[in-house]
C-alpha cells in the first residue's frame, strides 16, 4: 500500500505498467479468494443491528465471508443464474448484503435496487433488467420493504425465486423473543417461490463453486443510477471496473490494518466500490452499523463511540452526515482515526474546517459517478489538498474538459468551465446503460463518457465540479449555475444546506428559487434570507424570486440534495397560483415522472372546467399537465 502526494506520485504509478496487464483478479471469486489466501482469519466485515457502543455485533472473517460468497453463488446457480441472467437484492445493509453483492458477481449480473424506491420504480428496474432472483427482507417490525417487495414483484413476470433474510438472528432478548410475536404476515401477492436466504445456501458447499468459473472479463454488476429524473436509469459495470475501483483502494489508501466504518448503504456505489472492493484488494475491515447507515436510530449520537469501539481508522460519510455529525461533540478517543473520506456532493470549506478542529484529522475528498464504475479523483491524502476540489485524477483515469459546439468537442483551457468528461476502466465504452436509447450522445469521441457535469482543471491538474449540465437555471436563455445561488446561501449561518433549481415562469422559462434547510435550532425568517440573497449574489439574473425554509430538504441516500422533488414543489406552487389568479376550479394533486414527458402536474377539478381556459393559463409553462377524468 502507498499513498501519494502530488500528480507526479500519480503519474509514476500509471508509468509502471499498462493496466491491462495487471493481474489482480481475474474473475470477483478468484479476487475474493487472493484475499481469503492472504488475510485468512483477519475480520473482513462485521455489522450491528443497533448502534449502541456495546450492542452485539458480528464479523466475518476473510475465511467465513469466502464461504459464504461461494455458498450463496453455488444457490444462485442452482436456481438458473447463468452468466448473462440477473439476481436482484432490495435490502439494507447487513452481512447478508454483501455476501449477496458478490455471490450475484460471481453466478452472473448483481442487481442492487435501493430499497427507499416506490415499489412502481423498483418493479420497473427488475422488468428493465429481466432479474429472475430478488433477495429482500423477511417481513420485520418498523419495516414495510417485504410488503413494497412483494408488490413490486407482482409486476415483474420474470422473477421465478424470492429469497428472504430475517434480521431476527442479530438481535438478543428480549427483543429477539418479542419480534416473533409481533412480526407482520408474509406479504404474498404474487407467484414467486418465496424462500429463506440462510436455508437455502446451507444447502450448497462452500469450499469450491460447483460451477466452471467465468475468467473472461464481463458485465457483473447492474447499478441504477440516483438520476435528475423519477426513473433511475440502469448503469452496467464489468468485472475489470469493480476490480480496479478495489485496486486503487489498496494501492493508495488502505492497508490491512486499517479498519473503515461506513455507515452508507450497500445498494450505492460508493459503499459497493470504493469500500468494499478496497477491503477485498487490501485486507482492510469494514465496519457496517445497522441496516439504514446513517438514517439508523442513535447513529449520529453514537458514532464517535462507535469510533472508540472498533478503534476506526478511517470515517466513510457525505456533507449532510458530517453537518449532522458536527452538532453533536466529540465524546469519545477518536484518536485511532486518520482520516475521513467524503463523497456523492461537493462538501462546504466550513465543514472541513469544522470537522479537522474537532477530530484533528482531514477529510479527503473525492468524486466518482455510477457510470464509471465510481472512482475518477481525489484529493491527495499525504499532499496538498486543494478544499473546493475533488482532487487529482488517479492513475489510468483521463478527465478532459470540453466543450461541445456545431463542429464537435473542443478541449477547454486552464480553469475554463465545460462538460467533465471521462475514460478509465470503469467506463464501459458505448454501452453504459442497459436501454440502448440511453447511450446516445454519451461519448465525446466515442470513449470519453460525458458526465453531464460541469467543471475545470486547473494548472495544477485539480479538478473542480461547478454544477450539473441538467441542473442549470435556464432564465430567458441566460445559463444560471444553481451553484452560484446555494454557495451564497450557505454562507449565512443559520443555513445548513441549500437546493437551487429553476422554477416555472411563463415569461422566462424559468426562475431561480432557492430551499434552504437551517442549522440545528436555528431561527431565521424568509425576509432576512432575501435580504442575505440580495447581498451576497451578485450576478443579477441569480437572484432567486422565491426563497423557502423546510424542515429539511429531500435528500438521496447518500445525502445529495434530490432536485426532482424540489422541482415538484415548485411546480405545484406556481401552477396552483397560476389557477387560481386565474378562478379556476383546479388544483395540482402531485406530479409524476413521464419517461417521455419529464414532471407531470396531475390536476383535479372540484367544478366544471373549460380545457381551453386552462391551456391558456398553463400553456404559458414548459412542464406538462393533464386534467383528471
Amino acid at each position: 500500500m502507498g499513498t501519494f502526494a502530488a500528480l507526479a506520485d500519480l503519474k509514476a504509478i500509471e508509468a509502471e505498467q499498462p493496466w491491462a496487464d495487471r493481474d489482480i483478479g481475474r474473475s470477483m471469486h478468484d479476487f475474493l479468494s487472493r484475499a481469503k489466501a492472504a488475510h485468512g482469519t483477519r475480520p473482513a466485515i462485521s455489522f450491528q443491528l443497533t448502534s449502541g457502543p456495546g450492542d452485539k455485533a458480528e464479523t466475518l472473517t476473510w475465511n467465513g465471508l469466502h464461504a459464504k460468497v461461494t455458498q450463496a453463488a453455488n444457490l444462485f446457480r442452482s436456481l438458473g443464474i447463468g452468466e448473462k441472467d440477473v439476481v436482484a437484492y432490495v435490502l439494507p445493509n447487513c452481512l447478508e448484503t454483501a455476501v449477496t453483492l458478490l455471490a450475484g458477481s460471481v453466478a452472473g449480473i448483481v442487481n442492487p435496487i435501493n430499497p427507499l424506491l416506490e415499489p412502481e420504480q423498483i418493479a420497473a428496474i427488475l422488468r428493465e433488467t429481466k432479474a429472475k432472483v430478488v433477495v429482500t427482507l423477511k417481513a420485520f417490525p418498523k419495516t414495510d420493504l417485504p410488503q413494497k417487495v412483494a408488490e413490486a414483484v407482482k409486476h415483474a413476470p420474470n422473477v421465478k425465486t424470492v429469497l428472504e433474510v430475517d434480521l431476527l438472528r442479530y438481535l438478543t432478548p428480549p427483543k429477539s423473543w418479542i419480534v416473533p410475536l409481533i412480526r407482520p404476515k408474509n406479504p404474498r401477492s404474487h407467484s414467486a417461490n418465496i424462500c429463506s436466504f440462510t436455508a437455502e445456501c446451507a444447502k450448497h458447499p462452500s469450499d469450491r463453486l460447483t460451477f466452471a468459473d467465468a475468467t473472461h472479463d464481463r458485465v457483473a454488476a447492474y447499478f441504477h443510477t440516483g438520476g435528475t429524473t423519477g426513473m433511475p436509469k440502469v448503469a452496467q459495470h464489468k468485472v475489470s471496473g469493480m476490480v480496479y475501483n478495489g485496486w486503487l483502494g489498496a494501492r493508495l489508501l488502505f492497508k490491512e490494518t486499517d479498519i473503515v466504518i461506513c455507515p452508507l448503504p450497500l445498494f450505492h456505489v460508493f459503499a459497493a466500490y470504493p469500500i468494499l472492493m478496497s477491503m477485498i484488494a487490501s485486507g482492510a475491515h469494514a465496519v457496517f452499523p445497522t441496516p439504514q447507515g446513517y438514517r439508523g436510530e442513535g447513529v449520529f449520537d453514537n458514532l464517535w463511540k462507535l469510533v472508540e469501539r472498533w478503534k476506526v481508522t478511517y470515517l466513510v460519510t457525505v456533507p449532510t452526515a458530517l453537518s449532522a455529525l458536527m452538532q453533536r461533540p466529540v465524546n469519545a478517543d477518536v484518536s485511532t482515526l486518520r482520516g475521513a473520506f467524503s463523497g456523492s456532493a461537493p462538501l462546504p470549506v466550513e465543514l472541513f474546517n469544522r470537522f479537522e478542529k474537532a477530530t484533528g484529522v482531514q477529510i479527503v475528498e473525492g468524486y466518482g459517478l455510477t457510470e464509471c464504475t465510481c472512482l475518477v479523483s481525489v484529493n491527495p491524502p499525504d499532499g496538498n489538498k486543494k478544499i473546493g476540489s475533488v482532487g487529482l485524477p488517479f492513475p489510468y483515469t483521463h478527465v478532459r474538459i470540453l466543450h461541445r459546439n456545431g463542429e464537435g468537442f473542443r478541449e477547454c483551457g486552464v480553469d475554463e468551465v465545460g462538460e467533465i468528461c471521462i475514460a478509465n476502466p470503469g467506463v464501459f465504452e458505448g454501452s453504459t446503460y442497459t436501454e440502448v436509447d440511453k447511450n446516445k450522445d454519451l461519448f465525446a469521441e466515442g470513449r470519453f463518457l460525458r458526465t453531464g457535469d460541469l467543471g475545470r482543471l486547473d494548472a495544477e491538474g485539480y479538478l473542480y465540479i461547478t454544477g450539473r449540465a441538467k441542473d442549470l437555471i435556464i432564465r430567458g436563455g441566460h445559463n444560471i449555475d444553481p451553484a452560484i445561488i446555494e454557495e451564497a446561501m450557505m454562507g449565512h449561518p443559520s443555513v445548513a444546506f441549500a437546493g437551487a433549481i429553476g422554477q416555472p415562469d411563463a415569461h422566462s422559462g424559468e426562475l431561480p428559487c432557492v430551499y434552504v434547510e437551517l442549522v440545528k435550532g436555528a431561527e431565521v425568517g424568509v425576509d432576512e434570507l432575501m435580504s442575505y440573497a440580495r447581498d451576497h449574489i451578485h450576478e443579477r439574473a441569480a437572484m432567486p424570486k422565491h426563497v423557502e425554509v423546510l424542515s429539511e430538504l429531500p435528500k438521496t441516500a447518500v445525502g445529495k440534495v434530490f432536485k426532482p422533488d424540489l422541482r415538484r414543489r415548485a411546480i405545484i406552487r406556481v401552477y396552483d397560483a397560476a389557477l387560481r389568479d386565474a378562478g379556476l376550479p383546479l388544483r395540482v394533486t402531485e406530479v409524476v415522472e413521464d419517461k417521455k414527458r419529464g414532471l407531470v402536474a396531475k390536476l383535479a377539478a372540484s367544478g366544471p372546467v373549460d380545457p381551453e381556459a386552462v391551456k391558456k393559463v398553463l400553456g404559458e409553462f414548459t412542464s406538462a399537465w393533464d386534467i383528471a377524468s
